[in-house]
């Protein structure tokens, strides 16, 4: 008879030549075949872990989930990585940890402002909403499509008490200014680092500035699990905050499956419970359940591994793209890195000018009639969604700081397309004639 673990290392022996049958690359033929602005880059590790994990059946968070969160922190340099469900769970329970009463005087609480940017995607700015926080808009510069660190000052009043901001499409903020913005004035910096995992600025990794920040690994994303996100802090107390809010709201910290971590489980004091009520049960915050599976967090840390090669394959896409386009300055305001950094970028952002002679509908439509797949910068201006209707009609719940000129320039005329790891040099090659051949036509056609 078999032992159980020769049955396994059959299984995962035939997982990896499953992929290699199942998954194996389709040509590319240009016009017929999709050129995705995102996706899936795996082969059979990802695959071996997931099987691997599906076959131990912990299911919930266990020994996969500890290494991601440990091998993630490490790579990063920061002191705590927290998995959480997704990127948008991540940025609800940062906001949310911070009006923890545990944090005194300097808790978030209802109707303190937080600074923030409308050009980008809503789970920024959902939570502060969610937890009755105003956001303060402020406009964006262009071409790196990053918070205009000059209006901040302006931004300011007596209520301000954070700022949370992304590094849009993986260019990073100017975090020096951010930073001694919020320094100067004991303000919480929350780092939304969902689009940008593995950019640096000025030789440090994005995600590791902030009090708190916050990643995603949805399957467009710099790593995916699927599903899934985490969060970053050096803070002791900020990483048992966030904790708490993840797991139901409970003041225990034992990781599923262990009891009396602490040492005193039936030996405490809590509010008005009896003395030794079971610490497993006690719960000192209005929490939720975010938390991740072993599974996701086993495609994760085959994941992790890709993430160097990543990154060097998305910045090696876009000078590609950019070297393409260039010459073609006069009719797209093409993107610009942040001084001092260097992105991992999420996509290749394109904004048609307004003189270009075409609208970005009209090119977006000849990109996809192409089968080359395109995508708006996120919300474009969130304050126009239907969202926000009800705010506006009240004029309560926010504020405006300025007009928000160049976040309505994104939303009329910006685009981007792709140079996620999966790009193909046919893939790139057939983009940039496709650009090319609409902009050759549009300069000899009468409009």
């Amino acid at each position: 008879m078999k032992t159980s673990g020769q049955r396994k290392r059959e299984i995962l022996d035939l997982v990896r030549k499953y992929h290699a049958a199942g998954h194996a690359r389709q040509p590319f033929v240009p016009g017929s075949s999709r050129v995705p602005y995102a996706g899936r880059v795996f082969d059979s590790r990802e695959m071996v872990n997931l099987v691997d994990s599906a076959l131990e059946f912990w299911l919930t968070a266990g020994r996969y989930a500890k290494r991601f969160e440990e091998e993630l922190a490490s790579t990063l340099g920061v002191r705590h990585c927290i998995l959480t469900n997704s990127g948008s769970s991540a940025n609800l329970l940062a906001v949310s940890a911070l009006t923890s009463p545990q944090l005194g005087a300097s808790r978030l609480k209802r109707g303190d402002e937080v600074v923030t940017v409308a050009a980008g995607f809503p789970t920024t700015v959902s939570p502060l909403l969610q937890n009755g926080l105003v956001p303060v808009f402020v406009d964006v510069t262009l071409p790196t499509y990053n918070v205009d660190v000059g209006m901040l000052e302006e931004a300011r009043s007596k209520k301000t008490r954070a700022v949370m901001l992304a590094h849009t499409m993986g260019n990073p903020f100017d975090l020096d200014r951010v930073k001694r913005f919020c320094d100067r004035h004991d303000l919480w910096l929350i780092e939304d680092n969902c689009d940008a995992l593995g950019s640096q600025y000025k030789g440090r990794w994005t995600g590791t500035f902030g009090h708190i920040a916050t990643q995603s690994f949805y399957p467009p994303h710099h790593i995916t699990m699927g599903e899934g996100g985490a969060l970053f802090t050096n803070d002791d107390t900020l990483k048992r905050l966030i904790e708490s809010f993840r797991d139901w709201g409970r003041d225990c910290w034992c990781p599923p499956g262990r009891d009396n971590t602490c040492g005193k489980r039936h030996r405490q004091q809590f509010g008005e419970l009896p003395y030794g009520y079971d610490h497993k049960y006690v719960f000192s915050h209005f929490g939720f359940n975010l938390k991740v599976t072993d599974m996701q967090a086993a495609v994760g840390c085959a994941q992790l591994r890709k993430l160097p090669a990543f990154t060097k394959a998305r910045q090696r896409n876009f000078k590609a793209m950019y070297d393409a386009l260039k010459a073609r300055g006069g009719v797209f305001l093409l993107p610009e890195a942040t001084k001092g950094s260097e992105p991992s970028w999420f996509g290749f952002l394109l904004t048609v000018r307004e003189d270009a002679g075409f609208t970005r509908d009209e090119i977006v439509a000849h990109l996809e009639k192409n089968m080359i797949q395109t995508r708006m910068l996120f919300a474009g201006n969130l304050l126009r969604h239907p969202c926000f209707d009800g705010m506006r009609h009240r004029r309560s719940g926010y504020r405006v700081v300025g007009d928000l000129r160049n976040t309505d320039a994104i939303m009329n005329r910006t685009f981007w397309v792709g140079v996620y790891p999966g790009m193909t040099d046919a893939m790139l090659d057939f983009t940039i004639e496709r650009f090319r051949a609409f902009i050759a036509v549009r300069r000899t056609s009468p409009r």
